[in-house]
């Protein structure tokens, strides 16, 4: 595992793992003080709301960084190696690209967005957002991590076991996204 995805993987469990913890312990504080006084905490609704978009992201990165989306590669495993390989530079740039816009894109919108309040806490819409745009610059920098992999690797052998215990399966390049 290189650098890059190292220091994403460990940003997006931290992530998951402070969000989740933290919506845990809202729920069960505000559920205690509900069944045992009558009364809740006024802004128990408001972090759960602002944190589950963070939640969301950093497992949808996690998953993409593990190849555990859904992938269609009956089609490109027709082709000759040297195409597969050409194919995956191609295809991983484009989807870095489209990743890199979209982050680029959120990052313009952050103004806007920051002038919208929550109605207890006042904390500014730009946090939810930022979830968003960071969330697709970490997609982007796998993007390209993979199709600098692809790029690397000789069409039609498998790449050498680096580490010890790492298998070559784990190394390969994922299967691009279709």
């Amino acid at each position: 595992m290189s650098i890059i995805e190292r220091a994403v993987v460990g940003i997006c469990k931290l992530i998951l793992w402070i969000s989740t913890t933290v919506i845990f312990l809202i729920l069960v504080g505000n559920t205690v003080l509900r069944y045992g006084s009558g009364m809740s905490l006024q802004w128990a609704n408001e972090v759960p709301e602002l944190l589950f978009p963070w939640l969301v992201m950093s497992g949808i990165v996690l998953a993409a960084s593990r190849g555990a989306h859904i992938t269609t590669t009956f089609m490109v495993e027709a082709l000759p190696p040297a195409w597969q390989r050409w194919l995956a530079v191609g295809s991983w740039t484009v989807v870095a690209a489209l990743y890199g816009t979209l982050a680029w894109s959120t990052a313009k919108m952050l103004e806007i967005v920051h002038d919208e309040r929550s109605q207890i806490l006042q904390i500014p819409g730009s946090i939810t957002y930022a979830c968003v745009m960071c969330g697709m610059a970490m997609l982007a920098a796998l993007a390209l991590q993979s199709a600098w992999h692809a790029l690397r690797q000789v069409p039609g052998q498998e790449p050498p076991a680096t580490q010890a215990g790492t298998d070559a399966a784990e190394q390969r390049v994922p299967s691009v996204h279709w």
